[in-house]
């Protein structure tokens, strides 16, 4: 590390030495999850961290992040999934060139999403961000009806061979396992719907959106924290595939999108009480 005065400093050389490490290669299709706490100072902030993964995958290579959305009026929903008509004037349009990312996601995703070149998808509570190689492909054509499904950018990240990143972020956040529930054949998933304004064509236009749902259990049989066991389980059966290791001062794991995606999807079809 760097001292400065009294404190030290990770810097963008070290970083990408650790990412290179790690494992993460030139042309990979990276989808990161960052706790910058656990990652500790950067000399530039979480500006040295994603320059240093652009640095990494180079210029044919991708950077994604999933950023969600500030919708803080979830509570406010009626049974139905309606806002409230008072409530309505004071709540901001989604819209991807301006929202903010989710206070959930950390202070990365919305760095990432300020970054210049980057591309957020038009989903509001499954957006994504890209930057590189081939970014407006990743979060083109997300439809706003289950986000998680076969059109979005999570489906082409597994397409490509792609790999997941968490930098020192609880596994329950790995947002890949989101199109994992969208996919498995289980009975009953709990369906959420939202009424949402979307910012088109300079005026708001109120949309009901409808997704399994992604802030409880997507079925009444799976307990809560099951992303958890889910990715500890492939590491523990997968060791071949699974490489760890820590980025700044933070503990980190890199796993390939398809394959814990597959098994993500068997664990949830296989799953007994």
């Amino acid at each position: 590390m760097i001292q400065i005065g009294e404190d030290k400093y990770w810097s963008k050389t070290m970083l990408v030495q650790q990412l290179q490490k790690i494992g993460i290669k030139q042309d990979d299709v990276v989808m990161a999850h960052v706790a910058m706490r656990s990652v500790g100072n950067c000399l530039n902030g979480a500006d040295d961290l994603i320059q240093s993964l652009l640095t990494v995958v180079g210029i044919g290579g991708t950077l994604l992040c999933y950023t969600n959305w500030e919708q803080n009026y979830e509570d406010r929903l009626d049974v139905n999934g309606y806002v409230p008509s008072e409530l309505k004037p004071e709540i901001m349009p989604y819209d991807r060139a301006f929202s903010r990312a989710s206070r959930d996601h950390g202070v990365f995703a919305e760095c990432v999403r300020t970054t210049k070149g980057a591309i957020r998808s038009q989903n509001p509570g499954a957006s994504v961000v890209a930057i590189g190689n081939n970014a407006e492909y990743f979060v083109e054509n997300h439809s706003l009806n289950y986000g998680y499904g076969s059109d979005s950018p999570f489906a082409k990240l597994v397409e490509h061979q792609g790999k997941v990143l968490m930098i020192g972020a609880p596994y329950d956040t790995m947002s890949l396992l989101h199109h994992a529930e969208h996919l498995a054949n289980i009975p009953n998933k709990n369906i959420r719907k939202m009424e949402v304004p979307l910012l088109q064509n300079n005026q708001i236009v109120w949309v009901m959106l409808e997704e399994f749902d992604t802030i409880d259990s997507v079925c009444e049989q799976f307990y809560q924290g099951y992303f958890k066991d889910i990715v500890e389980h492939f590491c523990y059966s997968h060791p071949k595939l699974t490489l760890k290791g820590t980025i700044g001062s933070a503990n980190t794991l890199l796993v390939p999108a398809k394959e814990i995606l597959d098994y993500a999807v068997h664990w949830m079809e296989n799953y007994r009480k």
